[in-house]
């Protein structure tokens, strides 16, 4: 499955952004999806998943509350809405496609497709 994420851009702290993934080859709701951020220089950061199995969701702790990961099968994207944004979730942001065991849903290691990225950069 081929990925492609859209949506980042330049925001002012407090605002939103909604990041999206379309994906082409192969349908996404087989996979469980899901969107990883990466700051210059450090490894990429878990931020959000959805399971294949029952489309339960999981959340780092930094973005619960504010972020929501979805998707719409009819469409075979995935989606990032993200709410209060703050400077420390500046990065560029992946969207990622994989067959992750359960306790590997937060490893980067689990997924073998990607999206190519997109620039998220929150102001002060």
């Amino acid at each position: 499955v081929q990925l492609q994420a859209s949506g980042g851009g330049l925001v002012q702290a407090g605002g939103s952004l909604r990041l999206s993934c379309a994906a082409s080859g192969r349908s996404l709701s087989g996979y469980t999806r899901a969107w990883f951020r990466q700051v210059s220089g450090n490894e990429r950061e878990f931020v959000a998943a959805i399971r294949r199995s029952g489309g339960y969701t999981y959340y780092a702790d930094s973005v619960k509350g504010r972020f929501t990961i979805s998707g719409d099968s009819a469409k075979n994207t995935m989606y990032l809405q993200m709410n209060s944004l703050v400077p420390e979730d500046t990065g560029v942001y992946y969207c990622a496609a994989g067959n992750a065991i359960l306790s590997a849903t937060r490893d980067h290691t689990s997924y073998f497709s990607w999206g190519q990225g997109t620039q998220v950069t929150v102001s002060s």
